[in-house]
């Protein structure tokens, strides 16, 4: 590889606080921030919105949609009625 032309590639920690998870990873991201993880060193930190811990589909928390309801109340309000068809 050539020198100079990549990203540098370090630890960095996710954390996820409105689910209070925070985990440890390599990546090429960086921050101003920084944090003490668990083995005394101080690590750059990037603050997500989103974390399998706060996910609706990880969670279980998401909601069914009706799709069959969706479908027949379209057809419904747009489909044509015979009287209103154009002859021609």
């Amino acid at each position: 590889m050539k020198d100079g032309i990549h990203p540098r590639y370090d630890y960095i920690v996710f954390r996820d606080k409105s689910a209070d998870l925070a985990f440890l990873t390599r990546s090429t991201l960086t921050s101003e921030k920084t944090i003490v993880w668990t083995d005394g060193i101080e690590y750059p930190v990037y603050d997500v919105d989103i974390s399998p811990a706060s996910h609706p589909f990880y969670t279980g928390s998401r909601r069914v949609v009706d799709t069959a309801g969706r479908v027949e109340g379209f057809n419904r309000r747009y489909s044509r009625k015979s009287a209103d068809t154009v002859e021609g």
